[in-house]
């Protein structure tokens, strides 16, 4: 089982000023952009703010169609699904949210919160709903009686197990992740990041981290995907990646990262400018102007994504 986006695109129209809300251009979120992950793998997906990684989440999850390019799940593209299929990609692909905070309902108790995801009306007792509930509570490392509590009665980690508990109650085959720790506490981060990998590996389950955490994303992720300005700069082996990066974007961002090791920093590389505007980004390699090994070509021809060693892709004119 695998799922796959090749081409992903999407645009939204960009609104403002004195249009009255019509569209003056496009936002350009993600262009381009093809990714895979497998059963049991984990695809870090890892770059600045703007760089196209929640919406790339978003496609996953079906909460926004893309502008082109297709998504498919098992073999079979999301465009032509059916009834049947969307509820069973529902059941498999399930997600995990930023903030513990504003993701769980204050006002229902956690066992109708964990309960959410699983089909109504399918002949399922409400007995085996709670069963299910209680056994994925006790799981993500929460009592089994927890459920008859509300969200503000945990920790800020209690809650992302909760939230953890709710993604896996419809015994899902991926989870996308969208910066899972980011809002915790540095004691907490790597309660979260353990269990996320122990869930892992007793499960068998896929993982999609959406993250500017590049340590999380170092821990859980087998293979690192940097984005850039709604673009794939480079796709590798995560440690590969760390090692050797390819591009001159992943080697800026590397470089900011704190290291497991002193002795493992590296010279920091500071880049001039800013992201670029999604609405209008530049011609050519859309990084090209913070670029401190830019070639003349790089400022008028988008570059071809390549395969540079087996296994290791990347978008840049220096290969």
């Amino acid at each position: 089982m695998k799922l796959e986006g090749v081409g992903l695109t999407k645009y939204f129209p960009a609104t403002g000023g004195f249009t009255l809300g019509r569209a003056h251009g496009w936002v350009k979120a993600l262009d381009g952009v093809s990714v895979q992950v497998a059963e049991g793998e984990t695809l870090g997906i890892v770059g600045e703010s703007g760089s196209g990684k929640t919406t790339l989440a978003k496609l996953f999850l079906l909460l926004e169609r893309p502008t082109a390019g297709s998504l498919s799940f098992d073999g079979k593209e999301t465009r032509a699904f059916d009834r049947h299929d969307l509820r069973r990609y529902r059941r498999s692909v399930q997600a995990v949210f930023q903030d513990p905070y504003s993701s769980l309902n204050p006002r229902m108790r956690v066992e109708h919160i964990v309960a959410e995801p699983l089909p109504r009306g399918n002949g399922v007792s409400r007995a085996v709903m709670a069963e299910r509930v209680r056994e994925v509570l006790q799981l993500v490392g929460l009592r089994r009686d927890s459920g008859a509590l509300y969200p503000h009665e945990f920790s800020g980690g209690q809650r992302q197990r909760i939230a953890i508990a709710r993604a896996l109650v419809t015994y899902p085959k991926f989870l996308i992740l969208d910066e899972p720790v980011s809002a915790l506490d540095v004691s907490i981060r790597a309660q979260i990041l353990n269990l996320l990998k122990r869930l892992q590996e007793e499960l068998a389950l896929a993982y999609v981290i959406i993250s500017h955490d590049l340590a999380a994303a170092r821990y859980l992720a087998t293979r690192l995907a940097v984005m850039y300005a709604g673009k794939l700069v480079e796709v590798g082996a995560c440690d590969a990646v760390y090692a050797e990066p390819l591009h001159p974007y992943t080697e800026a961002l590397l470089s900011a990262a704190l290291p497991l090791h002193p002795s493992a920093r590296r010279p920091r590389i500071v880049l001039a400018g800013e992201v670029p505007s999604p609405v209008n980004p530049p011609a050519g390699c859309r990084f090209h102007p913070r670029c401190p090994r830019a070639l003349p070509q790089c400022s008028r021809q988008e570059p071809e994504w390549k395969e540079v060693s087996p296994g290791r892709f990347t978008a840049c004119h220096l290969y």
